[in-house]
């Protein structure tokens, strides 16, 4: 179960700096299927707006429910530098993915980029599920993705040691960061494990800080997750491996990218 306390903050400042997330190609893949909707979207994990601004930039109303206060707060940061057109499309809510009621019905929910995996219990992400369903109009459509698990990283990943260092990066205060992973534990019964990311940060004075956001994530297979959606009343429409479109099998591990349908 996600905790209680805001994980996030510690490092929501930095999230948007973060090297390998500048070049991820869901953006465009996520607007584009926004301007599909013709109408109005959820976003479900909308952190500091990565997804969400480049949506509303495209002329889509959307709503963005996070569980983080600190995310949000970068994500209005970074939204009062849009053009007020821009703003007027944009809707934040503190909220649990996994129980809230807006009281409407959206075109198109989606959720970008993994945050379901936090959902650490299959009850806890059929509670989320349910209340995508609940929100989704007639003819809305559902757009989520996940990783798909690597049975050899699966099995031979190391515990506790750091890995994946990636490029160093700097921020627009002359902060520079360098960030890199580290798996703490696993369960492969359950399908969860705990992680870091361990952001060591060299400040301008060349003070040094290392900052370390851990969390949980729980990993679903494909049939586990087609399941999962049949439960909750979505019937899935297209499976993708990449976010170019490609059927799933094309690569390995790639990627789970669904899209779904309500039941009627």
């Amino acid at each position: 179960m996600p905790s209680s306390q805001d994980d996030y903050a510690i490092a929501a400042d930095l999230y948007d700096h973060v090297v390998p997330y500048a070049s991820r190609p869901d953006v465009a893949f996520y607007v584009d299927e926004a301007r599909r909707a013709g109408g109005r979207v959820l976003e479900l994990g909308c952190g500091t707006g990565r997804v969400l601004i480049p949506t509303a930039r495209a002329g889509v109303e959307i709503t963005g429910l996070d569980a983080s206060s600190g995310m949000l707060d970068t994500c209005r940061e970074r939204l009062a530098a849009e053009h007020p057109e821009v703003q007027s499309r944009v809707t934040l809510i503190q909220g649990d993915m996994r129980s809230f009621d807006l009281g409407c019905r959206f075109d198109m929910v989606t959720i970008p980029f993994r945050p379901f995996q936090h959902l650490v219990t299959v009850d806890d992400q059929l509670a989320c599920l349910g209340a995508v369903r609940r929100h989704l109009s007639k003819t809305g459509r559902f757009v989520f993705d996940v990783f798909n698990p690597s049975l050899d990283l699966l099995v031979n990943h190391p515990l506790g040691v750091e890995s994946g260092h990636e490029p160093e990066f700097v921020t627009p205060d002359g902060r520079r960061v360098v960030r890199c992973f580290r798996a703490v534990s696993q369960d492969r019964f359950q399908q969860t494990g705990s992680y870091e990311l361990i952001y060591d940060v060299t400040h301008s004075d060349d003070r040094k800080e290392r900052l370390v956001h851990s969390f949980q994530l729980r990993y679903v297979f494909r049939f586990e997750a087609e399941h999962m959606l049949a439960r909750a009343g979505l019937a899935v429409e297209h499976l993708y491996s990449d976010f170019a479109r490609s059927p799933y099998g094309a690569e390995y591990p790639g990627d789970l990218i669904f899209i779904a349908k309500a039941v009627s």
